[in-house]
């Protein structure tokens, strides 16, 4: 039976850290008996990590995948606790920390090819043997990268995407033209982005449904078996709406929706300050054309910055 009966953090209510911030808490031990030469302590752990597979020759007539893989310590942080006399009694002791975040790290981030996460861990050993331990994962929102050259430019944004269409054996024609605008090209994690979309339909057929979406483009850089640099291009859905337009033939329809941004996301940033991944995003709407398996597709480039006047949640 284990000394210990019980290891705790206490941690605040906070949703989001904010890169910048501070954290405040408690590690709370209950001992079943005397603890003597006792180790406690508490680290604050922030990494990056990505694997992905990839062809290690195409040329070859057999298939051959090798992995592809780096890493990054963002924060690394630890609390030891000085034990007088050396010992610890029977009971509940509390221990308080204290952490600061660095400003320059990223965002909680999670794919199928890499992560970005935060934890906080107590443990506490006796004569390097380990007796218990405890893990809080932390969100964090982070805020790095130079948008201050972004500040300046919030001018709105259009996009126009137009496609032709021929069906019915081809003896009929037409074409349908998606336009999209923004008010603005800069929004803050947990911002609604307001779009107005116009369809003009120059068909004989309906268009039935759009979807609009913020995608977030990762370039993750890593490295192979053999040490030789990698980079993959991945791209995924943040938030999307659907909206079921049936823009009539030969008639513009207009929609208009916003697309809620989650809280935490990384913000656009490159490799320089990630070290392993780059983050991007797009507006990108999408509608199927009538009498055909096609979509035509507009993307409007955006930034996703934390700017100054953003609501602050410090944890301190």
């Amino acid at each position: 039976m284990s000394t210990v009966r019980a290891i705790n953090l206490v941690l605040p209510e906070v949703e989001v850290h904010l890169a910048g911030s501070s954290i405040v808490g408690q590690l709370v031990l209950n001992l079943r008996s005397t603890l003597v030469d006792p180790i406690v302590k508490v680290e604050l752990v922030g990494r990056g990590c990505l694997r992905w597979l990839e062809e290690d020759n195409p040329e070859l007539d057999y298939y051959k995948s090798t992995a592809c893989t780096n890493q990054a310590v963002y924060v690394s942080k630890t609390k030891d606790f000085h034990i007088e006399d050396g010992w610890l009694d029977s009971g509940v002791h509390t221990f308080d920390f204290h952490f600061s975040f660095p400003p320059s790290i990223p965002s909680t981030f999670t794919s199928k090819t890499g992560c970005i996460s935060y934890s906080v861990q107590g443990t506490c050993c006796s004569r390097h043997t380990l007796l218990a331990r405890e893990e809080r994962c932390l969100l964090l929102q982070g805020t790095a990268g130079d948008h201050r050259r972004h500040v300046k430019d919030k001018a709105s944004l259009v996009a126009e995407a137009r496609k032709d269409v021929v069906y019915f054996c081809c003896f009929c024609h037409g074409s349908v033209t998606l336009h999209i605008s923004l008010e603005k090209n800069i929004f803050c994690p947990g911002e609604s982005i307001a779009f107005t979309a116009d369809i003009d339909n120059k068909t004989r057929k309906y268009v039935r449904k759009a979807v609009f979406a913020v995608h977030c483009i990762v370039l993750y850089s890593g490295f192979s078996s053999r040490g030789q640099q990698r980079s993959l291009e991945d791209r995924s859905e943040v938030t999307r709406l659907e909206s079921q337009t049936d823009a009539p033939p030969f008639e513009s329809t207009r929609v208009t929706g916003a697309l809620v941004l989650p809280k935490p996301m990384p913000v656009t940033s490159t490799l320089r300050e990630n070290k392993i991944m780059a983050f991007r995003y797009e507006v990108v709407g999408t509608a199927d054309l009538p009498c055909t398996t096609s979509t035509i597709v507009g993307r409007v480039p955006i930034t996703i910055a934390f700017l100054c006047g953003a609501e602050h949640h410090d944890s301190a």
